[in-house]
């Protein structure tokens, strides 16, 4: 879709910016970032509020690229840990991220915090600090 619009030089409104944090009773304060640019609500009310401590960002076609994911949780959220999600891309090969790719890019942006792969067949279990405990 994307693609046909731009070919014309146009855009399409998708709708306002959502995501979600999710409490677990451990403590863990997930943020899904569904597919969402950057926005201010990100420090005052994702990081400031809820202190969202694990961050899953989605970054596809219409959601943030590698820069703008790493800048928001460099800068806006800053969780202890985080996930990308929704690259549209093959990131990985035999649990290893591909070097070329968007993946990567996001992994060697990020700072001070770790960025955890999700790779199939694997389930990740995090404790209320958000630090990965076993699948990682």
């Amino acid at each position: 879709m994307k693609t046909d619009l731009a070919a014309d030089n146009l855009t399409a409104y998708v709708g306002h910016a959502n995501g979600y944090v999710v409490t677990f009773t451990n403590g863990l304060r997930v943020y899904l970032s569904g597919d969402t640019a950057i926005m201010g609500d990100m420090k005052t009310i994702i990081g400031g509020f809820f202190k969202a401590n694990l961050a899953v960002m989605n970054m596809g076609a219409f959601a943030m690229q590698s820069e703008e994911s790493a800048y928001a949780i460099n800068e806006l959220i800053q969780p202890n840990a985080v996930i990308p999600s929704h690259v549209n891309e093959a990131a990985t090969i035999g649990g290893k991220v591909i070097p070329t790719s968007k993946t990567k890019q996001f992994v060697d942006l990020v700072k001070g915090r770790p960025v955890h792969l999700p790779l199939s067949g694997k389930t990740m279990e995090f404790n209320g600090d958000a630090k990965c405990v076993a699948g990682c």
